[in-house]
């Protein structure tokens, strides 16, 4: 009886404890719901050093010990001297966007910007590696206007297409003084697309109404529950014609060499082609052309990151201390109660 009594105690310690710990943890996860804020950390890397520290590891590979100290003593002893003149060379500062249907990343790609813009000089150059397929005219729009802030301020802007750049993507694109793109990219798609469902006739079938009451003639064209209009219709492809003379009039202020009625009908074309049409200014990915840059320039990733607050941080290493620790329990939790 007094063993059976003792384990009974041993269970229920280790119960509260349990349940203390995840007491805790719910205090813990409120808290941070309530004061939770997004932090940003910038992160800056040098490429050229980057490529030439894997370079060295290379060489160590295939040269002798003292062969391969005697390399790494040369190579000080040169960019000690040669210090001085790499402050004063160029400097390209490298950013990375890859959109979404919302060009989610718009912003914090105007904040990187907005850094560089407080320190770059004439001769230094802004590279963009860009993705995208495209997304919302609105959204795309922010995005390509960010980057038309470098031309305003006469910055060299390069962006690289490495995979595809079209739609709102190539709205992006098109605002660089040079365009690269890889022989098989994705370039183009100079047009505007919209399309919706219409349940009007299923809901009309089971008699259910169902109105659309409207301030302002054209507050509603379309809808998705409602008759449709031929009115509607003309009325919504004029607002979609209207965009697309608006993206076709960026497009060629961008790139005023472009015939624009004879890529600006929606269609898309690989790189070469994209070349001979002259939507881009060259063949060639963006790692050939960084690493060119970097025989004249000191080259340098810049990435703003959104950064998890630490009591997030810290909430989230407990709950996975917590969950390792229940798993470990639960077994030992169970045996008083599963003896036979």
């Amino acid at each position: 009886m007094m063993e059976l009594l003792g384990e009974y105690l041993v269970f229920l310690l280790k119960t509260l404890t349990l349940l203390a710990g995840l007491g805790l943890l719910v205090v813990i996860l409120v808290s941070v719901q309530r004061s939770r804020m997004q932090q940003e950390q910038l992160e800056v890397e040098s490429l050229n050093e980057h490529h030439e520290a894997m370079q060295d590891a290379l060489q160590e590979q295939w040269l002798d010990a003292k062969a391969f100290k005697q390399m790494l003593k040369a190579k000080h002893k040169k960019d000690k001297q040669q210090q001085q003149e790499r402050a004063e060379r160029p400097r390209v500062f490298v950013l990375d966007f890859k959109g979404d249907l919302d060009a989610g990343r718009a912003p914090l790609l105007g904040r990187e910007i907005s850094l560089l813009l407080a320190l770059l000089r004439p001769q230094d150059e802004v590279v963009v590696r860009l993705e995208s397929a495209g997304g919302f005219v609105h959204s795309y729009g922010h995005a390509a206007a960010q980057l038309q802030r470098l031309r305003e301020r006469d910055i060299r802007l390069t962006v690289c297409v490495d995979r595809v750049a079209a739609s709102g993507g190539y709205m992006m694109a098109c605002t660089a003084h040079t365009l690269l793109a890889t022989p098989f990219a994705v370039i183009g798609s100079i047009g505007v697309v919209a399309e919706l469902p219409n349940f009007h006739r299923l809901l009309k079938s089971h008699e259910v109404d169902y109105e659309v009451l409207t301030a302002g003639e054209y507050k509603r064209t379309l809808t998705l529950f409602g008759e449709n209009t031929e009115e509607g219709r003309s009325k919504f492809l004029q607002d979609l014609e209207q965009a697309h003379q608006l993206f076709k009039s960026w497009v060629q202020g961008c790139r005023p060499q472009l015939n624009i009625d004879q890529v600006a009908k929606g269609e898309v074309w690989y790189g070469e082609q994209a070349l001979a049409l002259q939507l881009v200014d060259r063949l060639c990915t963006s790692e050939a052309y960084l690493l060119e840059r970097m025989q004249e320039a000191e080259v340098f990733k810049v990435q703003l990151k959104k950064r998890e607050p630490l009591a997030e941080r810290i909430a989230g290493q407990a709950a996975a201390v917590l969950e390792k620790r229940l798993l470990a329990w639960w077994p030992k939790l169970q045996a008083p109660f599963t003896r036979r």
